[in-house]
């Protein structure tokens, strides 16, 4: 059994709960992945439950280098929608970048066009700045994934670039991936426009 939750905090929005991802949430995790329509960008077909097992090890595993981040996963009204990301940047390659983390978001079909993916993404966002003391956060997708990248943009990340990996065989993939990403500084900017804008109740 992992217990790498105990380092990060459970966080709530107007409408998601967000519980650090734990083993009992398996079940959880086999439902999203094994959807094709989900997973079209990420890997072309849906996940095996085999594959599912290895990728909740992983992902249990992003928790570990850096108190804080990880996986949520998140319910609306105790019903199970997604989950969402902080990774410690450069995880899984040769060094970690301090101070960094990648935002990642997965939802079930048919919470799509909610606005829980935006919702949960700028409670991360808030999570990272606010309590982590993060000072960027990006995320990543296909060029071709409209409905991410306008998730990006309505939490308040902006492109950065668009970049090309060879061995990346992803439908759409041809046309490249981007980046989107938002400082601390810019993010706080952010707030306080919002907060100058918004009429007291």
């Amino acid at each position: 059994m992992h217990d790498c939750s105990v380092s990060q905090a459970t966080l709530q929005t107007d409408r998601i709960r967000l519980i650090p991802l734990g083993d009992e949430h398996l079940e959880l995790e086999v439902e999203l992945d094994s959807d094709p329509e989900v997973m079209r960008y990420l890997t072309g077909d849906g996940r095996t439950r085999a594959q599912v097992e290895k990728a909740h090890g992983l992902r249990l595993a992003t928790a570990e280098p850096v108190a804080g981040l990880g996986f949520w996963v998140g319910f609306v009204e105790d019903e199970f929608v997604g989950w969402w990301l902080l990774q410690p940047a450069g995880w899984g390659e040769e060094a970690l970048v301090p101070g960094e983390a990648e935002l990642g978001y997965r939802l079930l079909r048919r919470h799509w066009g909610k606005g829980l993916a935006t919702e949960g993404s700028r409670e991360m966002l808030r999570h990272a700045f606010q309590d982590l003391d993060m000072h960027r956060v990006f995320a990543l997708t296909l060029t071709v994934n409209e409905r991410s990248r306008a998730t990006m943009r309505s939490a308040g990340l902006e492109y950065i670039r668009t970049f090309y990996e060879d061995d990346d065989d992803r439908d759409g993939s041809e046309l490249g991936a981007v980046e989107y990403a938002v400082t601390r500084d810019q993010w706080q900017a952010a707030q306080a426009d919002s907060d100058l804008t918004t009429p007291a109740a």
